[in-house]
């Protein structure tokens, strides 16, 4: 069917339509536009024009009655070509984009169950046709694909949580027996004589029931976090902390610790606890990484305009094949681990809007790298 507004007044130029969110991020356009019937007449038109022009020329020398049927015959030929070659248009051109608006609008409301019926044409407008029903059922395979990822998600997500829920409710009740345990071992060690081979099998309990608390800690820590208690305080003194705690671990060992502090680095918003348990996290893993005589790098600084902590060693190093899965909860490659430190670490800084990175290479160590906001505060409201 013809558009009766545009056949009608094929010289006319019309303005810019309503802002279309769509063309909101378009280069700069013109104040108005050209209709298109316009620029496909507007050659044709001319080279009418032309013609009636060399016509009228070349019939000079005929009668005035002549002339004049002669020159209204051709002015009548050219208004019959102008009108074909509008409704030419109009029909091979003008109903493809006008349906191609119409389903153009109903996917942008959310229907991707469209296609157009021109894409049977043997030409350009049907190739135009078949990309586009192409494309469409590439974004509803799309869609259902996501659709079903995301309930699996769902249904994973829904199982975790039970059996984190179930995970720490046994964590809590295994400290209580553990916690009576660890008095009475404390007890008996008191009471056996010094020169009792009985006091190594007592140490050694007793740094099991140790081992045994801080896995049910971290798991607790897991299931049921608690929000950071942010607070504006010395960055330099909650990482010499825990370098101080770290260091009393390696005293036995042939590895040594080493703090560069920045000493023009401002107060930082953050956890002091948190952050402590974290760097004391990342730099036991990195003492752990060692076999032999090492040693332990931790940097204070600047850096994307964050506060930064690196704890670079130079230890056994990362394969790649380990390295995208070492934040993921329980996931260890060490005999005596649980998983959960690295895990932990993440979301605590997370927590506070800030990201860990870590790069390493087998052989050659590995550097974990902490970038906390300035201002936890400002961090919250831009994200």
């Amino acid at each position: 069917m013809l558009m009766p507004s545009r056949i009608a007044s094929p010289m006319a130029v019309e303005s810019i339509p309503p802002p279309n969110p769509l063309r909101e991020n378009d280069l700069e356009v013109a104040s108005v536009r050209m209709n298109w019937q316009l620029k496909a007449i507007l050659p044709v038109g001319f080279v009418l024009m032309a013609g009636l022009l060399l016509f009228t020329l070349a019939t000079i020398s005929l009668r005035d009655p002549e002339r004049h049927a002669v020159l209204i015959l051709a002015g009548a030929g050219a208004v019959v070509i102008c009108a074909v070659s509008m409704f030419v248009l109009a029909y091979l051109v003008q109903r493809p984009m006008v349906e191609l608006q119409e389903k153009i609008a109903q996917v942008s409301n959310g229907n991707m169950d469209v296609a157009v019926s021109f894409a049977r044409r043997n030409d350009e407008i049907g190739d135009l046709g078949r990309n586009f029903n192409h494309m469409m059922r590439q974004l509803r395979e799309s869609r259902h694909e996501i659709e079903r990822l995301h309930s699996t998600q769902m249904s994973r997500a829904e199982h975790l949580a039970t059996l984190g829920e179930l995970a720490a409710g046994l964590a809590h009740e295994i400290r209580n027996p553990l916690a009576g345990i660890a008095g009475v071992i404390e007890i008996v060690g008191r009471d056996l004589p010094s020169s009792s081979p009985a006091c190594a099998v007592v140490k050694d309990v007793r740094q099991e029931i140790a081992r045994i608390n801080r896995t049910l800690t971290d798991l607790l820590e897991t299931a049921r976090p608690h929000p950071p208690q942010i607070r504006l305080s010395n960055l330099n003194t909650t990482v010499e902390h825990a370098v101080m705690l770290a260091r009393q671990q390696v005293l036995s060992k042939p590895i040594k610790i080493e703090l560069q502090k920045a000493t023009k680095l401002p107060e930082v918003e953050h956890d002091s606890d948190q952050m402590h348990q974290v760097l004391l996290n990342l730099l036991l893993n990195a003492v752990q990484a060692m076999d032999g005589p090492g040693v332990v790098q931790v940097k204070v600084g600047c850096a994307e305009g964050c506060a930064s902590i690196v704890v670079r060693d130079n230890g056994r190093g990362i394969s790649a094949q380990h390295l995208s899965n070492i934040f993921r909860p329980f996931y260890t490659t060490k005999g005596n681990g649980t998983g959960l430190g690295l895990s932990l670490a993440r979301r605590i800084v997370e927590d506070h809007h800030g990201r860990i990175d870590v790069s390493s290479q087998v052989g050659n160590g590995s550097t974990f790298t902490v970038l906390l906001p300035l201002h936890a505060v400002a961090a919250q409201t831009a994200s």
